[in-house]
């Protein structure tokens, strides 16, 4: 069955969909995303999406192009109509169309775009149970990676190079030597006394949905959780590490630039945080 993709308040075929080559999403990636979690058929923390896509069209001043009560339908009718029961969707929320022109346009109406994906989940269960390989890169990003700017030719450039090395993700690493995030993800590390250590929030990194849901589910567990950065070099030896992002929940890390982690395997506090987060799914 054909894809079915929502363009501008149109729904149509996913092979025929298109934006006007004037969108300034197309020419300056002057624009924003969230990519929602299916489960089952239902969104996986809407709520959370919902805010944090409201807060970066504030930061970059962009308009809704539907009433903000009006996504949430276009959404659920996306999945509907593409039969979706475990995938995501893809929204993308641009500036509008345009002549070429750094300003911004005036009474220029924003454009969107929302699509629809199936998850491949024999391939991401093989990820989870078995555990991946990060490697590390110099983070090359903007000052505002708090925003989910469609804006992503470092991270693309970083995931090529993770992959090219053989590896699922790159952790990126500040000047300082303090690992940022994935260039898909959030990054995480567990000591050698079971403590779960992340980045703090700041304009350093995006604040992750699944990234504040795991954060609850830890407190809900009573695992101890230390905001604050970390280096590679605390990375290498330390007792766990994972991965999180809306598209793969909790991805266990057992290698980190070829360094093998504990006994190469997925950790017990990995294991168990993630068994709290599927409790605590929230979907709608």
């Amino acid at each position: 069955m054909s894809r079915i993709a929502y363009v501008n308040g149109l729904y149509g075929r996913h092979a025929e969909a298109s934006v006007h080559v004037e969108d300034r999403g197309y020419q300056f990636a002057d624009g924003v995303y969230e990519v929602c979690g299916v489960r089952r058929g239902q969104l996986m923390d809407e709520a959370l999406h919902m805010a944090r896509l409201t807060r970066s069209l504030g930061e970059l001043r962009i308009d809704w192009p539907v009433a903000p009560s009006a996504m949430p339908h276009i959404l659920r009718e996306v999945i509907r109509r593409n039969h979706l029961r475990n995938g995501l969707v893809y929204l993308q929320i641009t500036r509008g169309v345009a002549p070429r022109d750094h300003a911004f346009p005036v009474n220029t109406p924003s454009s969107l775009v929302v699509t629809a994906k199936r998850f491949n989940m024999a391939k991401m269960e093989k990820s989870i149970t078995q555990g991946v390989s990060v490697v590390t890169m110099p983070d090359q990003r903007w000052a505002r990676r708090d925003i989910k700017s469609i804006s992503l030719l470092p991270n693309i450039l970083a995931k090529q190079a993770a992959r090219e090395a053989g590896a699922y993700e790159a952790w990126l690493v500040d000047p300082q030597g303090y690992v940022t995030e994935g260039s898909s993800t959030n990054a995480w590390i567990v000591d050698s006394h079971g403590r779960i250590i992340t980045r703090p929030l700041s304009n350093d990194i995006l604040s992750g949905v699944t990234r504040l849901e795991l954060l609850a589910a830890a407190k809900s567990e009573g695992l101890e959780v230390v905001e604050r950065p970390f280096t590679v070099a605390e990375a290498l030896k330390a007792r766990e590490a994972f991965i999180s992002a809306s598209t793969a929940t909790l991805i266990p890390v057992t290698r980190i630039d070829g360094v093998v982690l504990g006994n190469g395997e997925p950790g017990s506090i990995s294991r168990r945080l993630r068994d709290a987060y599927e409790k605590s799914i929230k979907l709608t």
